[in-house]
């Protein structure tokens, strides 16, 4: 697909189905012109203005048709005043970059730290989360996963009600922030995934479809009107999403994107967007040496979106894995409804650890048919599913937002850590989680308009009643006290038992990083021996072992290694026996990793 000229120019617009189009900047108008055409010669419907201001700072919008409300622009950099009102211009390449050594860096080997910017300190801003980032970087983590901060109506929100996709969250500091964070990310040897979402757009401020067709009208998901990805008119609506992907792995220096939800893509044409985003991926790689690492959420379980492009698959670097979450939150809780029904036994979690899903063709319970297909393992190496025992989905999605450690004591939340930092896959851990942070983190939102603030509290009490929950425990998302409580509380990190748990993910995370077999080795170095029954389960990669114990009553497991290099209990207990090896006495919810 070529690119054409049209649209390069600061204030061009795609508004194909308009009639007459003007721009208003810096209170002046200017009527714009058609001008060139669409991609491969194709009619385009691209706009443009003669004399406008070519350089300094501008406020500006668009009068499509006559009327006398100007709209923002769709590709906006930013938004000061919100989302309804005018676009002001900001050029990335003022910024000078001070990350020249950043080299990047790969999806495998690497931990993951999950993060919404809005809750992460108490400001609420990229600069104090930059203030974090030796933090982060103390821990462990190779790559900060920033959730959406694209523009979205209001002053908090969790950023999947976005509608500027261009636009960073002025609440948040701007786009000039966001470079300030991406450079301090890089000195502090931290690459910077970004979360964006292109299946749906927010219930307010979508101007999208006035200018073109952008979205489906009657063809929906979960969210609203499907994004139009296979339609006339897609291969600008499809432009449009790759240059915003390009714009932050080449104007922000991110180093990867985690594309929300693909599984609701809508889209039949023959060279899937999922595969073009493999193909971006490879050209900035070409253009700028680093990896730019594309992860998709997907509720599929359909390995094609890992495999390389020339057997038909889309390139992707990694994909989530719910089938993990589901299997170590029902093996430390012990909750089996819903979705979780299917993982009841510690025998869930040893499918998954060496087939990567646990659902690849079997039958779901939940879903009432049979649901995803077997890895090709020859094609897929295991770190590229990513892989947690708290999210800010599986978190957020409960009726009262509560995590593990609102529940759980020190024990099974040092296995849910264990499970996940030792597994073949690539560990991403959610903010808080790292010292067992008894905040919530709950569904908050911000919506001005008191209608959809109302409609939106409704859903969510609706949605839960379904599911059995009483609707006085579920908390307003419009309440600003939703949104306060879900802030960290960073005082819990050095008392007690919190700071008992964040050493422990220290530990192991430095021992995944000095021991390459926990983190370097394939689907074929992998092997797994549980006991359904007695709730233990021990994990061999190579010739390191971690034994896991999930029942509360202390069990003994043999192993083969001789040498205890972790342990979360001081209980742990090996037993040697003539000949190497021997047996390994774990207390009620503990875990021990084994050397030779």
């Amino acid at each position: 697909m070529t690119l054409p000229a049209s649209g390069t120019q600061r204030f061009d617009l795609w508004a194909p189905d308009a009639e007459a189009v003007t721009l208003l900047a810096d209170g002046r108008q200017y009527p714009m012109s058609r001008t060139g055409s669409g991609i491969d010669g194709q009619p385009g419907g691209w706009w443009s203005a003669a004399g406008a201001p070519a350089v300094g700072e501008v406020d500006y919008g668009y009068l499509l048709d006559g009327e006398t409300t100007p709209l923002p622009d769709p590709r906006s950099r930013r938004q000061p005043a919100g989302v309804h009102s005018l676009s002001r211009t900001f050029d990335a390449g003022q910024h000078e970059w001070a990350d020249g050594q950043w080299a990047g860096r790969e999806l495998a080997g690497a931990v993951i730290y999950e993060l919404h910017v809005g809750t992460f300190t108490p400001e609420g801003t990229l600069d104090a989360a930059a203030g974090k980032l030796g933090y982060l970087a103390d821990l462990g983590v190779d790559f900060v996963e920033l959730l959406p901060v694209n523009g979205f109506n209001g002053t908090h929100n969790w950023g999947y009600d976005g509608v500027l996709w261009y636009a960073v969250h002025e609440g948040y500091g701007g786009p000039a922030a966001y470079q300030r964070f991406i450079d301090a990310a890089h000195a502090a040897g931290l690459g910077v995934i970004q979360d964006v979402v292109y299946n749906h757009l927010g219930p307010s401020g979508n101007y999208l479809s006035r200018f073109g067709p952008y979205l489906k009208s009657g063809e929906g998901n979960t969210w609203g009107d499907s994004v139009n990805l296979d339609g006339p008119g897609s291969d600008e609506v499809r432009r449009y999403i790759l240059d915003n992907a390009a714009m932050w792995l080449r104007d922000y220096h991110v180093d990867g994107l985690r594309l929300d939800a693909v599984h609701a893509f809508k889209d039949e044409r023959a060279v899937h967007l999922l595969e073009e985003f493999g193909a971006l991926a490879d050209a900035v790689f070409a253009e700028t040496g680093r990896p730019a690492t594309m992860i998709a959420e997907s509720d599929l379980n359909d390995p094609r979106l890992l495999y390389p492009r020339d057997v038909n698959g889309y390139g992707l670097a990694g994909q989530w894995s719910d089938d993990f979450h589901h299997a170590v939150h029902v093996s430390v809780s012990g909750e089996t409804t819903g979705y979780y029904e299917d993982f009841g036994s510690v025998g869930a979690l040893a499918k998954v650890m060496v087939d990567g899903f646990f659902h690849d063709g079997s039958y779901s319970s939940f879903r009432g048919r049979h649901h995803g297909r077997p890895i090709n393992t020859d094609l897929v190496h295991p770190a590229a599913l990513v892989v947690c025992s708290q999210n800010h989905d599986q978190i957020g999605n409960r009726a009262t937002g509560d995590r593990l450690s609102q529940t759980l004591g020190y024990g099974p939340l040092a296995l849910a850590a264990v499970a996940t930092l030792t597994s073949p896959f690539t560990p991403m851990l959610f903010m808080g989680e790292e010292y067992g942070a008894t905040t919530p983190w709950q569904f908050f939102t911000s919506h001005p308009e008191p209608e959809l603030g109302k409609a939106t509290a409704e859903g969510r009490i609706r949605e839960f009643e379904r599911m059995g929950w009483d609707p006085a425990v579920v908390p307003d998302p419009q309440d600003p006290e939703t949104f306060t409580r879900s802030k960290l509380d960073w005082s819990q990190a050095a008392e007690g038992d919190h700071a008992r748990l964040l050493e422990l993910y220290r530990q192991l995370i430095a021992l995944r990083r000095s021991t390459p077999e926990l983190a370097g080795l394939g689907f074929e170095d992998t092997a797994v021996a549980y006991s359904a029954a007695d709730g233990w389960l021990r994990l061999r990669r190579g010739s390191t072992e971690v034994a896991m114990n999930f029942s509360a009553e202390p069990r003994r497991i043999v192993i083969a290694g001789s040498s205890i290099a972790l342990a979360t209990d001081a209980g742990v207990r090996l037993d040697k026996v003539l000949g190497g090896g021997g047996q390994l006495g774990l207390p009620g919810h503990s875990a021990a990793i084994i050397s030779k």
